[in-house]
């Protein structure tokens, strides 16, 4: 019996945010944001910090952190991100390409 694609499953086409419908500037934010996320996930398990330790780390209340640990990018900001990642003693670098340019044949 051949596999069938199972109903549920999408296939992306290169971004994910661009093909969930998401505009140019909401896709880029949000793949800021996650890149955020994903360093500071990575570097929480790591260090193998325990939420109580966090509260007192990222000078934070308890709602926060657990937003932060269960990847709810939607409730943490881009400056909290950025302060997290400070308070880690992690560095952050931010790089911005310039727009892709056509050129056109004359």
């Amino acid at each position: 019996m051949p596999n069938k694609p199972h109903p549920e499953i999408t296939i992306t086409k290169g971004d994910v945010f661009d093909d969930l419908g998401f505009t140019r500037s909401e896709a880029a934010v949000l793949k800021v944001k996650a890149d955020l996320l994903d360093a500071i996930r990575a570097e929480i398990e790591f260090k193998a910090y325990k939420q109580k330790e966090l509260i007192k780390i990222l000078d934070e209340h308890q709602p926060a952190v657990s937003n932060l640990m269960r990847g709810r990018i939607t409730q943490i900001s881009i400056e909290k991100l950025l302060r997290y990642s400070a308070r880690l003693g992690m560095r952050t670098q931010l790089k911005i390409l310039p727009a892709r340019r056509i050129r056109v044949a004359t």
